[in-house]
């Protein structure tokens, strides 16, 4: 393992991680070039409620990724396919239930919110629409990890960008020759998530690298595997549920700056939002080798996965905020013409310069973390983490008003690169290199 493979690992899945902001990036810019501020905000309101249901239940695909890359490594079908058949089940069922409980769901979001009128109103529709498709994205997020676990890398990128260039043509379509504005959006996603759901599917079955045999009852139910499932979603659920608190309570107090702050905001976001993404792609690829080093009792390999790691996090860290500092302007541009938003997004932007720099081990370092099914360590960082947001957004913006609120993120996301980093000596010594550690053999 050297930097090209590493790379020929990464870029991969970098471009298939990148479609999905660029989903949020195009609703945001569809709706941007129509004259009302309030498309904006009601897409960045209406976006922000499905990342939080989503996000939620993202370890449906992280955790599925750990656990395959294990099976794999260790070239035992019957824990692959359980690896497949365990999160299924629950994506199913959480989707239906959602589903179920749609109403109370959305009242309570626009309560929270409590968006100005006429966003409201476009929130509604949007919520309306989507809600419907909430089964088929967390089954996605199932055949996904399972694919980039199972290293079947090139079909899970065919997947997704197949998935997000449907969705880009579809919100062209729906919104700029149908006139459906945030309802176009909207529509959009819904084929999307739909049309790849049933790809994805076509997709195993054609190519699978194990056999597809449905795994008896009494695997499937297993206590100690089921325990050990189970507490690593509940610790990744846990993770997500602090990162969605940073970015709801962010949202609504960039809310009561008012319609504009909150587009410039959103945008901004959305520009945050590619460069993380750009990270995961990097953490897939960590994930994905430190799941195959576990399973196959790699020491070498789990070595140059921890060190490649944290090298790439330190030079993609470099090339993206040095990117973002020389093309700020043209990027906001791509987003929004309203001048009074542009003029807003450009003065709070360089805090995004910052973001690069401080979240780039916090998201690099949780692919290994994933990868080793050990969720703990990266529950109790994001704990901390959301801890100094708390404090800093408290003590930050009454003075400093939206200034103290990108402040607080920006902390939040040292915060849960240096906490994350304080846990890798003790996972080295968990997992099976005490000796190596004590003779200093694990280098970073």
């Amino acid at each position: 393992m050297n930097h090209r493979s590493y790379l020929a690992l990464a870029i991969p899945l970098i471009i298939s991680t990148i479609t999905t902001p660029l989903l949020g990036a195009v609703d945001t810019a569809v709706v941007g070039q129509l004259p009302d501020p309030a498309y904006i905000g009601a897409v960045a309101v209406g976006t922000m409620i499905f990342n939080t249901m989503y996000w939620l239940f993202g370890f449906l695909r992280v955790s599925t990724s750990g656990f395959a890359a294990q099976a794999h490594g260790a070239n035992h079908n019957l824990q692959g396919m359980l690896a497949l058949t365990r999160p299924f089940i629950i994506a199913i069922t959480v989707g239906i239930g959602f589903i179920l409980f749609k109403g109370p769901i959305e009242y309570a979001a626009l309560t929270l919110i409590n968006p100005a009128s006429d966003v409201r109103t476009f929130v509604s529709d949007y919520f309306g629409i989507r809600i419907w498709g909430v089964p088929f994205t967390l089954l996605n997020y199932v055949i996904l990890g399972w694919l980039m676990g199972m290293s079947m890398i090139k079909v899970s990128l065919m997947l997704q960008v197949f998935m997000n260039l449907m969705n880009i043509a579809l919100d062209l379509l729906f919104v700029h020759v149908f006139s459906w504005a945030v309802s176009g959006v909207a529509v959009a996603t819904l084929i999307s998530e739909i049309t790849a759901f049933i790809i994805g599917l076509i997709m195993i079955w054609k190519a699978s690298p194990v056999k597809l045999t449905f795994p008896p009852l009494k695997e499937i139910v297993d206590v100690v595997s089921l325990k050990k499932m189970l507490g690593v979603n509940r610790d990744l659920f846990i993770r997500t549920l602090c990162l969605l608190t940073v970015f709801n309570l962010f949202t609504a107090k960039g809310a009561s700056f008012g319609t504009e702050v909150l587009a410039a905001n959103a945008v901004l976001i959305q520009i945050h939002y590619m460069m993380a993404y750009l990270f995961d792609g990097f953490a897939n690829a960590s994930s994905i080798l430190a799941g195959k080093a576990i399973g196959a009792r790699d020491v070498s390999l789990y070595k140059k996965t921890l060190k490649l790691s944290c090298q790439w996090a330190v030079f993609s860290s470099l090339l993206i905020a040095g990117t973002y500092y020389l093309f700020s302007e043209g990027m906001i541009r791509l987003f929004t013409r309203i001048p009074a938003v542009m003029e807003l997004a450009n003065t709070y932007g360089a805090w995004l310069i910052l973001f690069p720099l401080a979240a780039s081990f916090g998201i690099v370092l949780y692919g290994v973390f994933t990868g080793a099914t050990e969720a703990a360590p990266v529950r109790n960082s994001m704990i901390l983490a959301l801890t100094v947001y708390l404090v800093v957004q408290l003590t930050a913006v009454p003075n400093m008003n939206n200034h103290g609120l990108w402040l607080a993120f920006i902390s939040f996301s040292l915060g849960r690169s240096l906490f994350l980093a304080m846990y890798v000596p003790s996972l080295s010594r968990k997992l099976f290199f005490q000796k190596e550690v004590e003779e200093g053999c694990i280098i970073i």
